[in-house]
């Protein structure tokens, strides 16, 4: 699968930090439970490349890109 094949799987992404310093995004959905961890400085590499990747999107839905609904989380 990739960046832009479309996927009928819900997921159900959760944000937050652990006891031990770490940052998770925990993915769960049906058969399907993904802890996945992060130092602080990865954490905050994943969150620019996020907002980087909004703003793309942005632009090119302001271009008449295909805007795609949300998915679940």
């Amino acid at each position: 699968m990739s960046i832009n094949s479309q996927s009928e799987i819900a997921a159900n992404l959760q944000v937050g930090p652990t006891d031990q310093g770490m940052v998770r995004i925990y993915v769960e959905g049906e058969g399907l439970d993904l802890p996945l961890d992060f130092d602080p400085e990865e954490a905050t590499e994943i969150a620019e490349e996020l907002l980087a990747a909004a703003e793309a999107a942005r632009k090119m839905a302001a271009k008449g890109g295909k805007s795609k609904p949300r998915g679940k989380r």
